[in-house]
């Protein structure tokens, strides 16, 4: 599986909790109430800004191991994700929609206690030829 690294900047504060930003990632920031909580929400910034740029086919930042000048009390950490697996729970994450359908045939179908997500799943895969 594939794994990134990229360092990560984790600015601390006393009345906001730890800001955290990545130098080779413009525009990937996130923040959190103290370390632990700033390193997850890290992660999973850095998750889903990697997720964003791959699906809109944007190049990959190359990382440097160039540390960041910091004021002092500030943290330079390496932050490691998984962009295929996150790619993988993205893709498949369930998504609520819509269908209109008549009355009856919605009575007819809960009266047999049907499950109109999985239903609708198997017609739509059947249709464009996937197998399950």
């Amino acid at each position: 599986m594939r794994k990134l690294t990229y360092l990560a900047v984790f600015e601390t504060d006393e009345t906001t909790g730890i800001s955290v930003y990545f130098p080779d990632v413009p525009g990937c920031v996130s923040c959190g109430d103290n370390f632990d909580h700033a390193l997850q929400m890290a992660k999973e910034a850095l998750s889903l800004h990697i997720y964003g740029m791959e699906k809109d086919g944007e190049p990959l930042p190359p990382r440097t191991d160039n540390i960041p000048e910091t004021r002092s009390g500030d943290l330079v950490v390496p932050v490691s994700v998984y962009p295929d697996a996150v790619k993988d729970e993205m893709n498949n994450r369930r998504e609520k929609t819509t269908v209109t359908i008549p009355r009856w045939l919605k009575e007819a179908a809960e009266a047999e206690g049907i499950n109109y997500s999985r239903l609708l799943e198997t017609a739509i895969k059947e249709s464009l030829g996937i197998a399950s």
